[in-house]
């Protein structure tokens, strides 16, 4: 059952609407780096298309009916969409769900030191990276500064073309006996993965009655650097201690390929599925059951916390809407939770033929060939997996044939290789029907990952359809 190759079929016409929708995409990518920056995005795009916000809704005890528009945020993190179908509540929902957080740096609470003039930001990385791929790369710093005060002051040096960037440095190839002797997984070790973000020592006004006693202290780079936040941010040293500073590769996305078919960049693992069923979300106008687009954090490390799937935001999300539509039973947010169908829309390991041992041919996917479902993830015997439903899968099936939709099946990778998760098993706790799909990607985790714009434009068609149609 091998897939066509889905550039074989696109008029000029689709050629346009893939070159329309993938420019979006590079925008929100450069925008959206960030878990917040994403949500910011996505706050942007839902109100200019109509949405309120939910905590609105409730402090106007707005009656919501089919055609109305609600979002939700979470610590401005997470993000749902709810677009009123018209349809009986009860009856289900159709979700699309992603993540917006994506493998990185993170800075810690006590982060700033200073060795033999040059100054540093000490990290934790966060999610599933190979640390050797993180050095020597222009690196951006993000995030935000939470002062005693309330305020907030958002941080973003490194992609401005007159900002200066970082990087973590790396032993040189000459000296690099021993370090090339390990095993890439220790080669760079974690505590290894500071930041160089300085090497100015403060400069000392002669006119300064202390000048000589400030010149014998230790630190003077960090001091500057100190210097230097005070006065662009109003930030001192302490206020890292609230901080959110997350350490990402610099620069814009790119189109990728002498053709231009493929895209470059960081934290496509799960943007392109974000945005892909943000975009889908917004196109769907007067839905029959009530559409959905869920998009969360810290799916990375495990769902956790908060702002992560495995929190009661959604479910507590849903509650409210069924209040403001008039319904007053406990058991309507049960029917309807497990009435929902859901596309747990989270990317694929895409096939590289260059580490073709670690793939099972006839069941990978495959750039260009469109969206990519697994019927299962989990590790080795399914461990840890959500398993679709045949029927589910067949109702799927009829739904991408008739609009067209090219789309292929996979598992990832060879069975006793390795494997991964996703937010599916998580919903799929509610009884719904759950099934993994996506967008295949190659460099799956690096700092920068590979996507075939095809597989953009199938992905958002097949969203579209689902939401519309299951």
């Amino acid at each position: 059952m091998e897939r066509k190759n889905a550039w074989k079929s696109y008029s000029k016409n689709d050629e346009a609407n893939i070159n329309k929708l993938c420019e979006g995409y590079k925008d929100y990518l450069f925008k959206g780096k960030t878990e917040r920056e994403g949500t910011k995005y996505v706050i942007e795009k839902a109100k200019a298309a109509g949405y309120i916000s939910l905590e609105d809704a409730i402090k106007k005890n707005k009656k919501l009916k089919a055609g109305d528009k609600v979002y939700a945020v979470c610590m401005g993190k997470t993000i749902a969409l709810f677009n009123i179908g018209k349809k009986d509540l009860e009856k289900g929902m159709n979700i699309l769900g992603a993540h917006l957080d994506s493998p990185r740096l993170d800075v810690k609470q006590n982060p700033l030191y200073e060795n033999n003039d040059l100054a540093y930001l000490d990290t934790h990385y966060y999610g599933g990276i190979k640390k050797y791929q993180w050095v020597t790369l222009p690196l951006a710093i993000h995030g935000v500064v939470a002062k005693t005060d309330g305020s907030l002051v958002e941080i973003v040096i490194g992609e401005d073309d007159n900002d200066p960037v970082f990087c973590v440095t790396d032993i040189l190839i000459h000296l690099a006996q021993n370090q090339m002797g390990k095993k890439a997984n220790v080669a760079v070790e974690g505590e290894d993965l500071d930041l160089l973000i300085a090497s100015r020592p403060l400069k000392i006004k002669k006119d300064d009655k202390d000048s000589k006693q400030k010149e014998d202290k230790k630190n003077m780079v960090t001091k500057n650097v100190l210097s230097i936040l005070k006065k662009k941010y109003d930030i001192e040293e302490e206020d890292f201690i609230s901080a959110e500073l997350e350490i990402v590769p610099a620069g814009k996305p790119r189109d990728m390929g002498i053709d231009s078919s493929m895209i470059l960049a960081y934290g496509q693992d799960d943007k392109v599925c974000a945005y892909t069923s943000l975009i889908a979300q917004l196109n769907v106008k007067n839905p029959e059951k009530t559409s959905c687009t869920l998009l969360v954090d810290k799916e990375e490390i495990g769902s956790v916390g908060a702002t992560g799937m495995q929190s009661k935001f959604f479910e507590n999300t849903v509650a409210e809407i069924l209040e403001l539509a008039g319904y007053n039973s406990s058991l309507s947010l049960r029917r309807c939770l497990s009435n929902s169908c859901m596309l747990s829309s989270d990317v694929s390991a895409g096939y590289d033929p260059l580490y073709s041992s670690c793939f099972e041919p006839k069941n990978a996917a495959f750039l260009g060939r469109g969206m990519v479902f697994n019927k299962f993830t989990g590790a080795r015997g399914k461990s840890g997996s959500n398993d679709a439903n045949a029927e589910y899968i067949g109702k799927i099936r009829g739904i991408l044939e008739k609009n067209k939709v090219y789309y292929q099946t996979a598992e990832l990778g060879k069975v006793d290789i390795g494997g991964g998760g996703t937010i599916a098993y998580i919903l799929s706790l509610y009884g719904m029907e759950v099934i993994d799909c996506g967008v295949a990607v190659l460099n799956m985790h690096a700092p920068w990952e590979v996507t075939s714009k095809a597989d953009i434009y199938e992905t958002e068609k097949g969203y579209e359809a689902f939401l519309e149609e299951a």
